[in-house]
């Protein structure tokens, strides 16, 4: 038994009460409950405060680099202080990566394998798609209410 059959066989057990649904709905329903996982994770490993700060402050720059479209230096100057704050900002949002990574590749392994015999199902999408769109979609939603920065 490989592998894969193995990670399989775990999500036909997982599985198993979605599998009298339709597919389009036993996947939207796996896009929720992953998507608010992941936004859960990234909440609580990232630091809320500080990426709060920084969307109002990253705001409040581009604003003032709008003003400053015509003096040239003093746009680098700005453009390289957002630079720095995006990097305190990027090393944030690896922490959540660092979680998420492993498990999700094995999820989305077992999910390939679940729904890529199903074709396309719906609006002619195949399941990557429509898990892309829902969880995008998912993810909007679960930010506002949690209010994840």
């Amino acid at each position: 038994m490989s592998l894969g059959d193995s990670i399989t066989g775990f999500f036909n057990l997982t599985l198993g009460p979605f599998s009298s649904w339709s597919p389009a709905g036993s996947l939207l329903i796996i896009s929720l409950i992953l998507t608010l996982l992941t936004t859960l994770i990234y909440k609580y490993t990232t630091d809320q405060e500080l990426m709060k700060t920084f969307k109002e402050e990253s705001k409040k720059m581009q604003q003032e680099m709008k003003l400053l479209k015509d003096d040239p230096n003093k746009m680098m100057e700005k453009n390289k202080e957002m630079m720095e704050k995006n990097m305190k900002v990027m090393k944030q949002s690896f922490k959540p990566l660092i979680y998420t990574f492993i498990p999700f590749a094995i999820i989305f392994f077992g999910l390939r394998n679940i729904y890529e015999p199903f074709g396309n199902i719906l609006f002619g999408l195949s399941w990557i798609w429509i898990y892309i769109i829902s969880s995008v979609i998912f993810s909007i939603i679960i930010r506002k209410v949690l209010k994840v920065y």
